[in-house]
């Protein structure tokens, strides 16, 4: 499983549409694998379900976004834990336990 966290300066950044970074986390059995930090690949707000979908994300673990974000990321299948602040390692550890 691969999840995404919209991410800045070591939290979890708070509005999807312009967030620049994701923290990208490789999931198996429960536990992490590995993560990266990667760009936002130029696209905003409505592309980035698109392009979070191709990378294969399946959760979104984010600040707030708005209905078209949501609508967007619904149709690309990706679910999504909005409303979550602080750490994103620490969020991911909650999602898994």
């Amino acid at each position: 499983m691969r999840i995404a966290v919209t991410y800045d300066n070591g939290n979890i950044f708070q509005h999807f549409g312009k967030t620049q970074n994701f923290k990208l986390y490789e999931i198996d059995n429960g536990k992490v694998l590995k993560s990266e930090v990667i760009d936002n690949g130029g696209f905003g707000h409505h592309d980035l379900a698109v392009y979070l979908k191709n990378l294969g994300v399946e959760i979104l673990i984010l600040g707030n976004r708005g209905q078209g974000a949501i609508d967007a990321l619904n149709n690309a299948g990706i679910k999504q834990l909005a409303g979550i602040t602080g750490n994103p390692d620490d969020a991911v550890a909650a999602f898994l336990d």
